[in-house]
């Protein structure tokens, strides 16, 4: 019996002999993949370059808007839709196609006034005076030569603020290739400079990312059509919009 346990515990000590050498080893292998992705990520230089086009816009984006006000729901609605829809029609006959016009918000708000304390409201009161209701269309205007014109059809047509009238490049995608493949070329480049200049060689490309920026050029924020209207046709300049590409290249090196 006493034979048996001792011989019991001998295999014991084997087998935690064996899983001890089994965990060292697999905390070795650990600290030398460690050390070699360590080392992987160290023989690498990454560059990054932007490339950029210039070019004229060829839409202009602006909204129209109404706004009535009136002592019922159904008087200011009935105003504001019979202007609404006189812009719209306005704006067809200007040669703005159905797809480019869009109604962005319609909302219907109570006034109130307050009413100061008198002997009428001794404590003063909060009173329901009418309604405002307000309607704003997007117009896409693709003809840049009659921005200022379908502006001034727009307010003498009923509406009453114009807005957030912007300049941008309906198709981007051809722009943004070409400033792809400048960033591109521009990167390459440099990574071969700093090579020659490092003393070492360029392996293969590991790693790519990419970023545009396409700012748009905003001429008008906001005007009221009473600024606009009976003034004469406004002037407006679309000026140039910038496509810029930026991109990052990672080389590994030997």
């Amino acid at each position: 019996m006493f034979e048996s346990n001792k011989n019991l515990a001998n295999s014991i000590h084997v087998l935690a002999g064996i899983l001890s050498l089994f965990l060292i080893a697999g905390v070795i292998s650990t600290v030398f993949d460690i050390q070699s992705k360590w080392n992987e990520a160290e023989n690498t230089i990454t560059v990054t370059e932007t490339g950029t086009v210039y070019a004229k816009p060829d839409l202009a984006i602006t909204t129209a808007s109404v706004v009535e006000e009136a002592e019922t729901v159904a008087e200011a609605l009935s105003a504001n839709t019979e202007k609404m829809n006189k812009v719209i029609e306005a704006m067809k006959e200007e040669g703005v196609e159905e797809k480019d016009l869009k109604t962005t918000s319609f909302n219907i708000y109570p006034r109130y006034e307050w009413h100061e304390a008198s002997e009428y409201y001794p404590t003063g009161e909060r009173i329901l005076v009418g309604y405002e209701v307000s309607q704003s269309l997007q117009i896409k205007i693709r003809d840049l030569e009659k921005v200022g014109q379908i502006i001034q059809k727009a307010t003498d047509s009923g509406a009453n603020q114009i807005g957030n009238l912007q300049f941008t490049i309906d198709d981007q995608d051809e722009l943004k290739k070409q400033a792809r493949e400048e960033a591109i070329s521009k990167a390459k480049t440099k990574a071969e400079e700093l090579a020659g200049q490092l003393e070492v060689k360029l392996v293969r490309i590991s790693n790519f990312s990419e970023g545009s920026v396409s700012p748009v050029y905003y001429a008008l924020e906001k005007a009221e059509a009473t600024g606009i209207g009976g003034g004469g046709e406004p002037q407006i300049e679309t000026g140039e919009s910038k496509i810029e590409v930026t991109v990052s290249i990672t080389y590994d090196i030997k």
